[in-house]
């Protein structure tokens, strides 16, 4: 799955020997949290933050500290947050909102960045809907990579917020099901150049979602 083994541009050499030393699904690990942004009684859209695991952040930053001085600037961050963005596309950045059981898309992403503070990359990204969804009803977003590539979870007291005009609406917070032994060693069988799940585990995946719900009275 290159879509994160390419975040940083370096040689597919190096690549393949970040690949080797991981040896089970998940590859990357990320703490999120979840900003649901509300303007006019609608949904708007979702603003992710991401920090991803220590290792993985060390292998997509390498060479990009230009000037030497053992930091990483905006500026020399920014090419690599565009690349993020590229590469998330493909895979509807594995945010999904559902109105009334349709799927509704998203507009290029917008103010998105990386930072990186104690050896963990952080990207934050918002992305605008299409059309807005109005709340008048339970209103779902889920947050998964269906394929496990990644591993996301939502550590913090506070894992989802609604920002914006949201009277008598309150965000709520579903973690996924834990996988049985059985099914994580199956995952852990899986080569780390294998990218897609099998058939068998592809449902197991997909009951991984994290679901934010924002209910209004």
């Amino acid at each position: 799955m290159t879509r994160f083994l390419n975040f940083s541009g370096v040689a597919l050499a190096a690549q393949l020997a970040w690949m080797g030393a991981v040896q089970a699904h998940p590859h990357v690990w990320v703490d999120g949290v979840a900003q649901l942004n509300v303007e006019g009684g609608k949904l708007t859209s979702i603003t992710n933050i991401w920090t991803f695991d220590a290792p993985f952040s060390a292998y997509a930053t390498q060479g990009l500290d230009t000037n030497g001085d053992h930091k990483l600037s905006a500026a020399e961050l920014k090419p690599l947050s565009q690349t993020n963005m590229e590469a998330l596309e493909p895979y509807h950045f594995f945010t999904y909102v559902k109105d009334a059981g349709t799927q509704v898309e998203f507009a290029p992403p917008e103010h998105y960045g990386l930072k990186m503070g104690k050896r963990r990359l952080t990207l934050t990204f918002t992305l605008p809907l299409v059309q807005p969804v109005a709340l008048a009803r339970s209103t779902e977003v889920d947050v998964l990579d269906p394929e496990y590539f990644v591993a996301f979870s939502y550590p913090g007291k506070t894992p989802v917020t609604v920002k914006g005009e949201a009277s008598g609406c309150t965000a709520h917070y579903q973690p996924p099901k834990e996988l049985d032994d059985q099914i994580m060693a199956q995952l852990a069988a899986i080569p780390a150049d294998e990218h897609d799940l099998p058939e068998a585990l592809q449902d197991a995946a997909q009951g991984l979602a994290h679901e934010f719900l924002i209910e209004c009275k």
